[in-house]
């Protein structure tokens, strides 16, 4: 039986790798807990079914950005709280030296030297801003 939450790279002796949904099914679960909150109270303020908030919560069903919206509505969370903790889980999973034989392009790049003559502007409405851990 494979498991549907994780998949192996091709061509590859790498452990498999965690799915997003499973990642993110997984903190909603762990948050949804924290919070003492019952299925049916997150699925019934998302506006969402019970059994479909199961099947995200287990990394079954692939939730929209809508539905994130609206899950993150439903615990009192921004959606960076819910990223938060799916990076955390992700440096938590990682191996020392596991960027090692990546090709570099997959390899993360130090930021560029601070430089006096352009001043950094703070990030605006609707600016990407990546975490790293």
């Amino acid at each position: 039986m494979t498991n549907r939450n994780v998949i192996a790279m091709p061509g590859s002796a790498q452990r498999p790798k965690a799915l997003l949904r499973a990642l993110l099914g997984k903190a909603l679960r762990r948050i949804r807990l924290e919070q003492r909150r019952t299925l049916a109270d997150v699925a019934g303020a998302a506006r969402i079914s019970l059994p479909y908030l199961s099947e995200v919560e287990r990394g079954r069903k692939e939730a929209s950005s809508e539905v994130l919206a609206a899950l993150c509505d439903a615990l009192d969370i921004e959606l960076a709280e819910l990223l938060t903790a799916v990076v955390r889980d992700l440096a938590a999973q990682r191996v020392p030296g596991s960027a090692a034989g990546r090709p570099a392009a997959w390899r993360a790049t130090p930021a560029p030297a601070h430089r006096p003559d352009r001043a950094a502007a703070p990030p605006g409405r609707g600016d990407v801003v990546c975490l790293a851990a």
